[in-house]
C-alpha cells in the first residue's frame, strides 16, 4: 500500500485516527456522563476555606495515600454508610483552566479512606494534632508529620488557634499554633461527608458479608448487643487511646474516670451524644453520637465497654435506661 511508503500520509492518517478515537472513547462519554450525572439533593458544595484546603490536600501529596471511594465490599463499611456512587463526585471541578480534577478518589489506600471523615472525626483539635504529629494520636501511624503547617509562639495573639500538644512535648512556654494553611486543610477534611440518599432511593448494599459463626454474626456479642469494643475502636480510640488513658493536655482519660464510673447516666450520655467543652485543659469533644446517628443500642454498647475496661468496674446499663435518658435530653434541647 502506498500509504506505508509515504511517511506524510502515514503519520497524518495515524493522527486523524488517534483524534477520532479520543473523541469517541474519551470526550463523548465524558460529556455524556456530565449531562446525565448530578449531585445528590442534600450534597453541599465546598466552602471557600475547604476549597483552599483541597488544593493543599493535593499539593501536599495526601492523594497518594488516602482514597475517597467506599467500595461496595463489606470490608469498606467502616469508611461510610453506603458504597460510593457517581453522584458523590458530581461537584468535583477542574483545578484550573488547564488542569483537570486531581484523582481524589485515590489509587491506593495506605492510610484510611476519607470519604466520610467529616462525620467520623469532626474534631478540629484532633485533626490539628494529627497533622502536627500523627503518632501522638495513632501510635502505629506511618503518616509523615507536617510541622511546616504550624508555628510556635510564647504569647498567643487574637485569632490564634493553639494545638493541644501533650504536656510532655511542650518546650517551656512555647505554644504550637496552627497556620492558616493548616486550618484550610482541616476545613476540607471536616467537610468530607457522604450525602444521604433520597428517602425513596434503595441504598446500595455491601457485598461479601462475613459468614455467620455458630448462629451469630461477628458484629454481635453473646448477649445480642452491639460490640462496644468495635464501636469504641472506630469512633473513640483515636482520641482516648486503646488503653483508655487519653493524652495528657489533649484528650481526657476514660480509665478511672468519675463520669464513666458514675451511676448518673445523664451527663455520660449527654457527652456521647452532644459533645463536651467545659474543660480548659482538654480539647472540645464533638457530638459523636448525633453526628453518627446513634440510637440507644450503640450508646449502651459504648458505655458498657468503657465501664468495664482498663480496670474499670461498674454495673452494666440496659438499653431501656439509656433510651430514657436520651429522650429526656431531647426534651431539654427543645
Amino acid at each position: 500500500m502506498e500509504i506505508f511508503n509515504n511517511h506524510k500520509k502515514l503519520f497524518t492518517t495515524a493522527t486523524v485516527l488517534f483524534l477520532l478515537l479520543t473523541v469517541v472513547i474519551a470526550i463523548v462519554p465524558a460529556f455524556d456522563n456530565q449531562m446525565n450525572n448530578g449531585p445528590l439533593p442534600d450534597a453541599q458544595p465546598l466552602s471557600e476555606n475547604a476549597r483552599k484546603g483541597r488544593d493543599l490536600y493535593i499539593s501536599n501529596g495526601c492523594v497518594a495515600c488516602h482514597s475517597q471511594q467506599v467500595r461496595n465490599v463489606h470490608m469498606d463499611k467502616v469508611w461510610g454508610n453506603r458504597p460510593s456512587i457517581a453522584a458523590d463526585y458530581a461537584l468535583s471541578t477542574r483545578v484550573d483552566t488547564w488542569r483537570n480534577t486531581a484523582t481524589l478518589m485515590g489509587t491506593e489506600r495506605t492510610g484510611p479512606d476519607l470519604t466520610d471523615v467529616g462525620n467520623r472525626q469532626p474534631s478540629l483539635d484532633w485533626h490539628l494534632l494529627h497533622l502536627y504529629n500523627p503518632r501522638l494520636v495513632v501510635k502505629e501511624s506511618i503518616m509523615p508529620a507536617y510541622p511546616w503547617l504550624f508555628t510556635s509562639k510564647e504569647v498567643l495573639e487574637e485569632g490564634d488557634v493553639a494545638v493541644n500538644v501533650p504536656l510532655a512535648m511542650r518546650k517551656g512556654n512555647q505554644r504550637v499554633v496552627a497556620t492558616q494553611e493548616a486550618l484550610y486543610l482541616v476545613a476540607y477534611l471536616q467537610e468530607l461527608k457522604q450525602a444521604p440518599l433520597p428517602e425513596a432511593t434503595t441504598t446500595p448494599s455491601f457485598l461479601y458479608k462475613p459468614e455467620e459463626k455458630s448462629g451469630e454474626t461477628v458484629s454481635k456479642m453473646d448477649d445480642g448487643l452491639l460490640d462496644g469494643q468495635t464501636l469504641y475502636a472506630a469512633n473513640c480510640q483515636s482520641c482516648h487511646q486503646a488503653s483508655g488513658e487519653g493524652l495528657a493536655g489533649a484528650f481526657p482519660p476514660l480509665k478511672n474516670s468519675k463520669i464513666v464510673l458514675s451511676n448518673d447516666l445523664k451527663l455520660y450520655v449527654d457527652i456521647i451524644m452532644n459533645g463536651y467543652d467545659s474543660r480548659p485543659e482538654y480539647s472540645a469533644m464533638p457530638a459523636v453520637g448525633n453526628n453518627m446517628g446513634w440510637t440507644e443500642k450503640e450508646v449502651t454498647a459504648i458505655i458498657n465497654y468503657e465501664r468495664n475496661s482498663w480496670g474499670n468496674k461498674a454495673p452494666k446499663v440496659s438499653e431501656e435506661e439509656v433510651k430514657e435518658v436520651m429522650e429526656y435530653l431531647k426534651t431539654q434541647m427543645k
